[in-house]
């Protein structure tokens, strides 16, 4: 009896854990209008360790540059769970700058800002994972 019933336990674990990797994260389907979002965490704030490597302030930078792209992105930090309702709300606190998912998910919108992609393409290349890719010390050396 107790095989069987860790069996199921297990069983049924492993099927939450599947899912979850469809599950798209929490996200906005349109630009930011005002009020619907802190701004991103002022320059003032970026000290101290959340921000001793290069990558982390520039990874700000760029998320304060493109606020209603990033606005529109999930982030697959699952931060949704405590409240984000996007890759913006990540960088409103120094939350961003203590995940290397967030800070690369930045680093691919900025760039695919540049590219003149739409926030819609952009989240299409985020859902794929296309941010993977990004290396966070060449991005921050910017290579």
């Amino acid at each position: 009896m107790k095989k069987s019933v860790l069996f199921l336990l297990i069983t049924l674990l492993a099927v939450v854990c599947a899912a979850q990797g469809d599950h798209v994260p929490a996200y906005n389907h349109g630009p930011m209008k005002p009020g619907d979002a802190l701004p991103i965490l002022p320059k003032d704030q970026w000290r101290g360790e959340a921000f001793q490597y290069p990558y982390q302030v520039r990874a700000y930078e760029l998320a304060a540059k493109i606020p209603d792209v990033i606005y529109q992105m999930p982030c697959y930090c699952y931060c949704d769970r405590m409240g984000h309702n996007s890759l913006h709300s990540c960088f409103e606190t120094t939350h961003g700058a203590h995940c290397g998912l967030c800070m690369k998910e930045v680093f691919y919108a900025y760039e695919q800002t540049r590219l003149k992609k739409t926030p819609t393409q952009i989240r299409a290349g985020i859902i794929r994972g296309d941010w993977k890719a990004i290396d966070l010390e060449a991005e921050a050396k910017g290579n």
